[in-house]
């Protein structure tokens, strides 16, 4: 049975002034980056006490985990991500459900969501996974297709293409954690130079945050350094 982890308030205070003292050490403002809580995993209760401590947005990768966690908590008007691999057969319970999704990797899936997003629903905020270190063993858009599959997502009704996320290999120093988050920055700047007017950047979890803050992401996605190692 999964239990609520005695330590939770502290460990988001800490990740908190993690992302405080990153932002401070590049000179940019912490209110530019949002605490994407990866909430996958863990029972309704530790995400409501996540809640109690001022986080807003939490994270799903799962969606027959996530459904009746996003219901049993609809009181508290938490704000919910989908960020593992889009199913396409799963596609209209997540453009239903949920309010962003940080992995589109395909026109099908995109195609997909924009048809099924409800019309009484605000659009469907929407990141392309970019598989920046072309990993067999992970999603995402190989950087040389993106313009590709941008230009099909900018054209979807429902949808409202917001920037990219990335998640790299697991590298153990700051330098080569760095640069691939600068090149997953560096596409964003060029699609913006050619006017796509993205402003969101997924990238870092809990052993990479401040190397990703440094290269600019908007949004960190933790898990384990708030709710602890799963089992």
């Amino acid at each position: 049975m999964l239990t609520v982890p005695q330590n939770l308030p502290e460990n988001v205070q800490a990740v908190r002034r993690r992302i405080a003292a990153a932002a401070e050490r590049c000179g940019r403002s912490v209110d530019r980056v949002t605490l994407l809580a990866v909430s996958k995993g863990q029972p309704a209760g530790a995400i409501e006490t996540a809640a109690r401590c001022g986080l807003a947005d939490f994270g799903e990768s799962y969606l027959q985990e996530a459904l009746p966690k996003i219901r049993a908590l609809s009181p508290l008007g938490l704000t919910w991500h989908f960020i593992g691999p889009v199913q396409a057969n799963k596609t209209r319970s997540i453009a239903e459900t949920f309010a962003w999704v940080h992995s589109v990797d395909r026109p099908r899936v995109a195609e997909r969501l924009a048809a099924q997003r409800p019309f009484h629903a605000a659009p469907l905020q929407v990141c392309i996974q970019v598989n920046i270190a072309g990993e067999h063993s992970k999603s995402g858009v190989a950087p040389e297709e993106l313009d590709a599959l941008v230009s099909v997502v900018r054209a979807l009704p429902r949808l409202r293409l917001r920037g990219l996320m990335c998640l790299p290999p697991q590298e153990s120093g700051l330098a080569e954690q760095q640069r691939w988050f600068a090149a997953t920055r560096g596409l964003l700047e060029r699609l913006n130079s050619g006017g796509a007017d993205l402003d969101t950047l997924s990238m870092g979890m809990s052993s990479d945050l401040e190397a990703a803050i440094a290269e600019g992401s908007t949004m960190v996605r933790i898990g384990t350094a708030i709710f602890g190692a799963r089992a």
